[in-house]
């Protein structure tokens, strides 16, 4: 969990990247649980007989999967000012799925902040370039461009 920050602080983050997230397995229920929740049931997620007979060697989690994740792979170091009553998941200006994430692999994220700008008097806009890593990849699974508001109170 985050440390608060002061005011000040948060608003002169832009460069700072923050602490690794810990690393999250990708298990075939998880993958299994996203098709069903986006009715999403391509076999290359699914059946892992012949996923196997892909290039991909076996079950893959869906792209959107990956993203989806952010939420609790960024919470983790996520920024924390004082005063912070909630944080908006706003939108991303970009999102590339660059590598494959088989199930069975762990994943984590590296946020770096490339924007702080203030709204009004309570909130602010935050820019976030995230990776996504896998475990002993040699490239990242994902690359975007987050958007978060902080409302503080």
């Amino acid at each position: 969990m985050s440390t608060p920050i002061s005011l000040e602080e948060f608003r002169n983050c832009a460069g700072r990247v923050l602490a690794p997230s810990d690393w999250l397995e990708i298990t075939q229920k998880r993958v299994n649980q996203f098709a069903d929740a986006t009715l999403d049931h391509q076999f290359i997620h699914l059946d892992e007989q012949r996923a196997a007979a892909t290039p991909f060697g076996g079950t893959i989690a869906h792209g959107y999967l990956t993203l989806s994740l952010l939420v609790h792979l960024n919470s983790q170091s996520a920024l924390a000012p004082e005063g912070m009553q909630m944080v908006i998941n706003y939108g991303s200006d970009k999102v590339r799925f660059l590598a494959p994430v088989r199930v069975g692999s762990r994943i984590r994220s590296l946020q770096k902040v490339l924007d702080v700008s203030q709204r009004n008097e309570k909130k602010w806009l935050v820019k976030l370039e995230v990776s996504v890593e896998i475990e002993g990849g040699r490239k990242p699974a994902m690359l975007a461009e987050v958007l978060m508001l902080y409302v503080l109170g």
